[in-house]
């Protein structure tokens, strides 16, 4: 009977672990995470987004394969947008400034290598953060339930974010002395395609700091990380 419910258990997990991705999440892959403080954007560039977005996942319905070639492109513009009003700090706080609350924040990420994910790199910056990982396979799932679910089971986009992001908030509320929200809900995910993409990525994510304009060299960034060869 034990054995049974494990089973049911890690297959509503499976089906939750579908069900609640925000986006795709293809087994195996590595992926290019940003999150940001709460208020960190004005709030007029997010309605105009999410105006845009309606208007694109309308189309989905009615021209899939135009939406498809339109997607990309709304992602890429968007994301640029975003990052260059955060690099600038142009609105709201920028609490991971604060070297105790950037050292919880990275030693949050370090804990969860080789736990929940393989981490590959990392930057923090004063308003967000960009990471970039690899969910791990979940380990002893049981026989019974490869039989029904083939494909193997990862920790999830979503239960790694949420635990990220809970827990940080959490510590950096009493380092600051407030309350209140400290995270945007929605974080940027992007899974990476191939090898090409993926140093591209990391030296995006390695050069933020520079273009940011915070630092001449990378390497100057107390709160950057790369995984060593």
């Amino acid at each position: 009977m034990a054995r049974k419910g494990v089973v049911l258990g890690i297959l509503d997990y499976k089906l939750r672990y579908r069900r609640n991705l925000p986006h795709i999440q293809p087994p195996g892959k590595v992926f290019f995470i940003t999150a940001r403080l709460a208020g960190s954007l004005p709030q007029a560039v997010i309605d105009q987004r999410n105006h845009e977005r309606k208007w694109l996942d309308h189309l989905a319905k009615v021209n899939p394969k135009h939406h498809a070639l339109m997607k990309p492109a709304f992602e890429r513009r968007w994301f640029r947008k975003f990052e260059s009003i955060l690099d600038g700090s142009e609105c709201g706080p920028t609490w991971l400034a604060d070297d105790r609350v950037a050292a919880q924040l990275a030693e949050s990420l370090h804990y969860r290598d080789g736990k929940v994910f393989r981490l590959d790199a990392f930057s923090i910056m004063p308003n967000h953060f960009h990471v970039l990982f690899k969910p791990l396979r979940i380990e002893n799932t049981p026989a019974a339930l490869t039989q029904q679910v083939p494909d193997e089971i990862y920790h999830s986009l979503a239960s790694i974010m949420k635990s990220l992001k809970g827990y940080t908030a959490r510590k950096a509320n009493r380092l600051l002395n407030r309350t209140g929200e400290f995270w945007a809900h929605e974080s940027y995910d992007h899974f990476v395609r191939n090898a090409e993409e993926w140093e591209r990525i990391e030296a995006y994510i390695l050069n933020n700091p520079v273009k940011a304009k915070l630092m001449d060299d990378w390497r100057e960034w107390k709160w950057s990380y790369r995984r060593k060869p």
